[in-house]
């Protein structure tokens, strides 16, 4: 009976060390997949993607160069894509078709909000991380104020630009008193006219076809090659507060090392004439510098005045 009975208490020691052994294992495993970069890739083929601030056109070829350097520096295939919109940049980066987007910092609050965008590096323009949008009008058009905007029609690039149409009409609504973004468009304007790009909504005010745009400052400076006369016949009655420079952001499905890879070679350019005088031509950056999410966050606070109209 006691050898039974011995017999019985070695068989369940053993499966109790067996158990603990198996729990021990399954949490060292537990713990490795905690420090892994869970989801983290290296795809075949980095997308970046492009959305135009001014005509488009040349944005692809223009590119080209970049996604070159890029591709030999990280050792993978790089493509540089057109988008039509920041709509389409930000749905593209959330499926992972798009890796690397150039964003502006509305955009970036929106993919960082629905798709844990990451922003890893922002736009240096006249030695400054920010910049603010303006308000412009033909020069002879007797509008000197906000205030004579009224039933004016208003032009901007797109709803989802920050300085195109966002930091402006929260300015408005805050100064005339209106609740939201259709209110002020309805019945502070006598119209609105969204013209796909800041040049475009530029030239909508100078052919008359809108009696102020919306814009980066100095969009003028980018149309003047063509259209010399252009401070002459357009003028700049007022500007937002400040706002950041738009980003490089990147997506979560990411490998961490390509990530600090990405970023590294990017700011290399900073010392490259050929790839920030492509920089510049494609969005006017004089540099490239660290960005960090917190920067954004007074984009963010302005958004939310607009969560429930704006539809990205």
């Amino acid at each position: 009976m006691k050898r039974l009975y011995s017999l019985i208490l070695m068989v369940a020691l053993t499966l109790a060390l067996v158990a603990c052994g198996g729990d021990s294992d399954e949490a060292k495993d537990d713990g490795n997949a905690d420090n892994k970069d869970k989801g983290a890739e290296t795809p075949d083929t980095l997308v970046m993607g492009f959305v135009p601030s001014q005509d488009s056109g040349n944005i692809a070829s223009t590119v080209e160069p970049l996604a070159e350097r890029l591709s030999e520096e990280l050792g993978i295939e790089v493509e540089g894509k057109v988008m039509v919109n920041y709509n389409a940049l930000i749905e593209a980066m959330g499926a992972e078709q798009v890796q690397i987007g150039f964003i502006p910092a509305f955009g970036y609050v929106i993919a960082n909000e629905q798709y844990d965008t990451e922003v890893i590096l922002k736009s240096i323009r006249h030695g400054s991380g920010s910049y603010k949008a303006q308000y412009v009008v033909r020069s002879d058009s007797g509008i000197d104020s906000l205030e004579d905007l009224e039933g004016k029609i208003w032009a901007y690039a797109d709803k989802g630009s920050t300085s195109g149409y966002l930091f402006p009409a929260s300015q408005l609504m805050e100064k005339f008193d209106y609740e939201n973004g259709p209110e002020l468009e309805s019945e502070f304007f006598g119209g609105s006219k969204p013209a796909g790009g800041h040049d475009t909504a530029a030239l909508a005010v100078l052919d008359g076809e809108a009696d102020v745009a919306t814009t980066f400052d100095d969009v003028r400076d980018n149309l003047e090659e063509d259209y010399p006369e252009i401070k002459e016949d357009l003028k700049v009655i007022d500007y937002t507060d400040e706002i950041p420079n738009d980003t490089i952001s990147v997506t979560k499905g990411l490998d961490s090392e390509l990530v600090e890879k990405i970023k590294e070679v990017f700011l290399s350019f900073n010392d490259d004439e050929e790839m920030i005088k492509i920089m510049h031509d494609v969005y006017t950056w004089d540099a490239i510098e660290e960005a960090t999410d917190e920067e954004y966050e007074v984009v963010r606070k302005t958004y939310k005045k607009f969560q429930d109209d704006i539809s990205l």
